[in-house]
């Protein structure tokens, strides 16, 4: 009996000897299994990541020019005493005939401009440049009480504008222009009648496929000479 109480405990502690790492393994496995749960959240967190990042490139592709043009502060008065909002105007573009304004509202200055800043990106607008530095021809524009008149320049004589329209050609990529404005100092009235204009410049290129001929032929109108017109048309790129 003695010996069968031995082998029985002898063939018992293997057992539990087997069991133990069982249970070792079955903590392992635990262990193992939050951990993998953690590296799943952290798995996920880190495709959310990437994702943010491609949006971030596809948004970052583009580079844009923001110019803050005017901040105002309006206060309205409560019971319990005033409450302050602002408005930001902010003009973009990008610097290759494309630029767009827009206003936004809110409570806090940094809020106002990234709506401010959205509602540009919004409504951008395509200008033609001739030579991508200047106008392809004079033109005016109003709104408002607000009249603005533009001029084509010369290489070399810069932005000859004051206020919001330096803005706006700064971020369309102009580098020659002359400009007046009249009628009113209101930044508002002064940007959309900026946008009138430019709304306005037709280019060449655009003329000759609207009405069937060649941009030489138009150019020759001018009095311009056939190897001089021949020679700006090729140099027309849109």
């Amino acid at each position: 009996m003695a010996d069968e109480t031995e082998i029985q405990g002898g063939a018992a502690a293997p057992e539990a000897a087997a069991a133990a790492p069982d249970a070792a393994d079955g903590r392992g496995r635990g262990g193992r299994g939050r951990g993998g749960n953690d590296r799943g959240r952290g798995g996920r967190d880190g495709n959310r990541g990437r994702r943010d990042d491609r949006r971030g490139a596809e948004e970052g592709g583009e580079e844009l020019i923001e110019k803050l043009v005017h901040i105002n502060r309006v206060s309205k008065t409560v019971k319990g005493g005033k409450r302050f909002g602002f408005a930001a105007l902010v003009v973009v573009g990008d610097g290759k005939g494309r630029a767009g304004f827009g206003h936004g509202k809110a409570r806090e200055v940094p809020e106002a401009i990234s709506k401010a800043t959205a509602a540009a990106k919004k409504a951008m607008v395509r200008v033609p440049l001739k030579e991508g530095r200047t106008l392809h021809h004079d033109g005016n524009g109003h709104f408002g009480a607000g009249r603005v008149t533009l001029r084509t320049a010369p290489q070399g004589t810069g932005i000859i504008a004051g206020g919001p329209m330096r803005a706006v050609f700064e971020s369309l990529g102009v580098a020659d222009v002359v400009t007046k404005s009249v009628g009113t100092s209101n930044p508002y009235n002064m940007i959309r009648a900026t946008f009138a204009a430019l709304t306005e410049q037709t280019s060449p290129k655009s003329v000759a496929q609207r009405r069937g001929k060649k941009i030489a032929d138009l150019l020759k109108r001018g009095g311009a000479a056939a190897a001089e017109a021949l020679a700006e048309a090729e140099a027309v790129t849109e």
